[in-house]
């Protein structure tokens, strides 16, 4: 909870997506964060870094959003 806590403040403070959907994609492939605890607006660029690594599996029946 402290952690979420913490992730949400350095989202906020930062605002830097990019690097912090590729910090979520690490620790998804770690095994440290389930793909399902990964914040939602992070969801599909997390996605889209599992998918370029291999491991896309690892988000389960995640479909990510489909962009007109």
């Amino acid at each position: 909870m402290i952690v979420r806590f913490f992730i949400s403040i350095l989202l906020k403070l930062l605002g830097d997506d990019l690097m912090m959907a590729l910090l979520f994609a690490q620790r998804v492939i770690l095994g440290k964060t389930e793909f399902k605890d990964v914040p939602d607006s992070l969801k599909p660029g997390v996605y889209e870094n599992l998918k370029d690594s291999g491991v896309e599996f690892l988000a389960g029946d995640y479909q990510p959003p489909i962009n007109p």
